[in-house]
């Protein structure tokens, strides 16, 4: 038999927690992501840090969101069930955090390197 107390503590502990990883992968993704926006956008201090901030609520709007779609707990009966299920929600979101910051690393470096090829004076 399902057990909606445990339920709600399942929700009271992943909803935090999965809001909590992506506050903590998204600030330090995008403070070191300044750096790149700043090769990217030449210096231009004040859109490189504008397009940064986008990016990040981009970041979070995505992560959050996929988080509180994937919230739905199955045929928790008891503590065991909750443990269980709050593992794989907490280890699937993380790998999907993961697989989000590479994304946009990957992002951040392809921007970087098409700013330095742009660099490159052409040779008459």
């Amino acid at each position: 038999m399902v057990d909606n107390k445990l339920i709600l503590i399942g929700y009271l502990i992943y909803m935090p927690l999965a809001i909590a990883l992506t506050i903590y992968v998204s600030r330090t993704l995008f403070a070191n992501g300044k750096h790149f926006m700043l090769a990217i956008f030449h210096g231009e201090e004040t859109i490189a840090l504008a397009t940064n901030r986008l990016f990040e609520m981009g970041f979070y709007l995505l992560n959050i969101g996929f988080a509180l779609y994937t919230v739905k707990m199955y045929g928790i009966a008891d503590t065991q069930d909750l443990v269980e299920n709050l593992a794989v929600k907490v280890g699937a979101f993380s790998v999907y955090l993961g697989v989000v910051l590479f994304l946009n690393l990957y992002l951040f470096l392809r921007g970087r390197k098409n700013a330095r090829r742009t660099d490159v004076p052409a040779v008459a």
